[in-house]
């Protein structure tokens, strides 16, 4: 396998060598890295409630009762009634008959999809979304259109020339992760509903964040019972692991059924379990969390813009600084580590090829002086790096 340190090379000359940080501790907006404390700016933890008192004690509390492991399939050992309430608390969440968890946001969309579609199906997908939807896409054996990034008149042309199909699924992300914007979901609901498609929406950056209650993308803009498949994670602003899937209790049976992630994984840990019904109940009892991660996304992308920092309107905790080429990215995030903060370069293939980045996520645990410091970080940084 000599070809491997010929590849690890090139990616190195191409400015795509990629390294594992060694975290060696967190408390939440900051994290101890190699031995050294830094701010973190790049986790999706946008409500902090991984280290939230009510969230951690409630984890434990599953632990002492049901213990570490689940043992098994959710068909064969491994369903406790601990998921069973879980799911009953995300359908009330989200406005649906019924919801199921899946181990990670991945195994859920690549098993909703290939449950869905396939040989004689035509799936629709933004050319911005995640790489679980696209690898759920093409495992699926359906054919695949996709169209350019929120771009709403080739999506009309793609439906108006693939009549002949038998389904036809439009996938999207509702907010998407690398640039922070929403999907167009009005107007991609009012095409499906046209030509007789249906549509899933990933809500895995919108779960906890978007909305008047905090339930996404469907609930910001008013679509919870026009949107057939509802998907997002408990992993990002819920604090634990794992993902769901929201809709109709038709759905929910048809993918105990059908979907393969789900039918022969292991059923989520107890501790995850009881992390997120805690967390959803804290989103629910507490909506000061969410105002505090809205304010501070407002002042530091007003900051970065005030820089020189080349950072879109969207308003969003996820904010891109958009650098270009791949060397002058890692540049910018080396010289950022160096001032103590974290927030790692973004590069192909994660974004299109041109477009590097820093992703600068914000979380409501951050404090004034967090992000004072953090701009602080980024004024000197760029200068140092050469891109302000």
């Amino acid at each position: 396998m000599d070809f491997l340190a010929d590849e690890l090379e090139d990616l190195c000359k191409k400015g795509l060598y990629r390294q594992m940080a060694p975290v060696d501790s967190t408390q939440g907006a900051r994290f101890v890295i190699g031995g050294r404390e830094c701010l973190i700016l790049s986790s999706n933890n946008y409500l902090g409630l991984t280290h939230h008192p009510e969230v951690m004690r409630a984890a434990k509390a599953a632990v002492d009762e049901w213990g570490t492991g689940s043992g098994g399939s959710r068909l064969t050992t491994g369903n406790y009634g601990l998921h069973g309430k879980l799911e009953q608390e995300i359908a009330s969440f989200k406005g649906t008959e019924g919801a199921i968890v899946f181990g990670s946001g991945y195994a859920a969309n690549i098993g909703v999809i290939q449950a869905l579609v396939g040989t004689g199906d035509l799936v629709l997908s933004d050319r911005l979304n995640h790489a679980s939807i696209i690898d759920g896409c093409r495992m699926s054996r359906a054919e695949l259109g996709v169209y350019s990034h929120r771009d709403m008149d080739q999506l009309e042309k793609l439906l108006i020339e693939s009549q002949s199909y038998r389904r036809r699924l439009i996938v999207t992300d509702g907010v998407f992760s690398m640039d922070g914007d929403l999907a167009p979901l009005p107007d991609i609901v009012c095409l499906a509903e046209r030509h007789q498609a249906f549509v899933m929406v990933d809500d895995a950056h919108a779960t906890g964040v978007y909305g008047r209650r905090g339930a996404g993308t469907a609930d910001y803009f008013g679509l919870e019972a026009r949107i057939q498949v509802q998907m997002g994670t408990l992993s990002k602003a819920l604090g634990s692991a794992g993902a769901y899937v929201a809709g109709s209790a038709r759905l929910i049976d048809y993918l105990v059924n059908r979907a393969r992630s789900f039918i022969f994984s292991t059923a989520p840990a107890p501790a995850a379990v009881g992390a997120a019904l805690a967390a959803l109940r804290v989103l629910r009892e507490q909506p000061e969390i969410r105002e505090s991660l809205w304010t501070n996304a407002g002042f530091l992308r007003k900051g970065l813009k005030s820089m020189g920092y080349h950072v879109p309107e969207e308003d969003s905790p996820i904010i891109p600084i958009m650098v270009g080429d791949n060397h002058s990215t890692m540049k910018l995030a080396g010289a950022l580590l160096e001032e103590g903060v974290y927030a790692p370069g973004i590069r192909p293939p994660t974004v299109p090829r041109g477009t590097g980045r820093i992703r600068v996520t914000v979380m409501s645990a951050h404090t004034r002086e967090d992000l004072d410091r953090a701009l602080g970080a980024f004024a000197r940084a760029g200068r140092r790096a050469g891109v302000i």
